[in-house]
Formats: structure tokens, C-alpha cells, sequence
């Protein structure tokens, strides 16, 4: 989009994702353990989530600091409404966090060993609810940019690619118990549940 940052942003986005993905997979992480040792590896996630916080900001620099252009605000009600969306989905995030485990989530303690697989809570409804919760989030601003559109747009793709490849490490981590709970739990957007097959 002619004067604005939208083609920045998307760039920045895209480093971001490929650069937090890579760090997530499975062989970067094989790599680390080699070097630092199985002890020192309880801090991997904690640094990773550091890395994630440290390296946003410059990619929310473009969308706050290059040329920009309004496309849309939603008059009132609907404004209120959005705001109150986005609250319900920053709710919802933490909801989600808390029944993984939110400190190890955040890497402030090492994750459970064997590994526990979740299936309750919003986990029952679809297997990435953080996911959706932080997609509500974004879609549901009140006012958009082009420069905040590149970044939802970013943000949005590298969700999906991230889920898919979470997907491919929790199949890899917890084998036909994952296959049965992914063949009966909606991927993304909570639908309705799949019947049980009948014997």
C-alpha cells in the first residue's frame, strides 16, 4: 500500500516468524541440548520466551513509526463491543496458559516429566486455543491501519504455520494418544465436538 509501511511490517513479521520458529523446532533445540547439557536445558523455554519479547519490539516499531493510513474504525456500539472481545480473548489466553502450566509455560520451571498431554478446559473444544484467543485478539481492533493490517496479517500466518508445526512435535512427543485426540478435536476454531465412532 502506497505510503505506508505495510510492505515493512510484513517483512519484519516474516523474520520474526521464521526466526522464532526456527528456534522452537525440535533439531535446533537437539543442538542446544549437545551444547549446554540436559541440566541447563530447563532454561531453554524461558529464554526462548525472552528472545520472543526482546525481538517484538522492533517489529512494532515499523507499525507505530512509518507512514500509516486509517482504513476503518468501528463506530459506537460496535467499538465498545470490540473492546470488550478483545478483553474476553486476553482472558481467554490466560485460561488457556494456566491449564498447561503457566510457569512452565513461561519457563520459570522445568515442564513435567513424562510430559501430560491436555485435553480439558478450551483444550476439550480445539487443540490451539492460544492460538485462537490471540487471533480474536488482534482481528478484533477497533481501529485499522494498513501498517497494523500487514501486522495482523503476519501474525495471523505465522500462528497457522506454528500450530502446524507444533502439531508435527506433539505427534512426534505423544504418538496415537495425540492422533486420537487430534482425530476428535477441531484444530483452530472451536466447532463442535466429533462424535465418538460406534463399536
Amino acid at each position: 500500500m502506497a505510503e505506508t509501511g505495510f510492505g515493512w511490517v510484513l517483512l519484519a513479521m516474516a523474520g520474526y516468524g521464521a526466526l522464532h520458529s526456527l528456534l522452537a523446532s525440535n533439531r535446533v533445540k537437539a543442538i542446544v541440548r549437545r551444547w549446554l547439557g540436559r541440566d541447563r536445558m530447563r532454561y531453554y523455554r524461558l529464554v526462548y520466551n525472552l528472545i520472543g519479547v526482546l525481538t517484538l519490539l522492533p517489529v512494532l516499531v515499523p507499525v507505530l513509526a512509518l507512514p500509516d493510513r486509517r482504513l476503518y474504525a468501528f463506530p459506537l456500539p460496535l467499538a465498545v463491543l470490540a473492546v470488550i472481545g478483545q478483553i474476553l480473548a486476553a482472558l481467554g489466553v490466560l485460561a488457556s496458559i494456566r491449564q498447561t502450566g503457566a510457569a512452565a509455560f513461561l519457563g520459570l520451571q522445568p515442564p513435567e516429566h513424562p510430559p501430560r498431554l491436555v485435553t480439558s478446559g478450551w483444550y476439550r473444544r480445539m487443540r490451539h486455543p492460544i492460538y485462537f484467543f490471540a487471533l480474536l485478539f488482534i482481528w478484533l481492533m477497533p481501529v485499522m491501519t494498513a501498517n497494523l493490517l500487514a501486522f495482523n496479517l503476519g501474525a495471523t500466518a505465522y500462528l497457522i504455520i506454528g500450530s502446524m508445526l507444533e502439531e508435527r512435535k506433539l505427534r512426534e512427543e505423544f504418538g496415537p494418544a495425540y492422533d486420537e485426540y487430534r482425530r476428535r478435536t477441531p484444530w483452530l476454531i472451536p466447532l463442535p465436538r466429533r462424535p465418538a465412532p460406534r463399536n
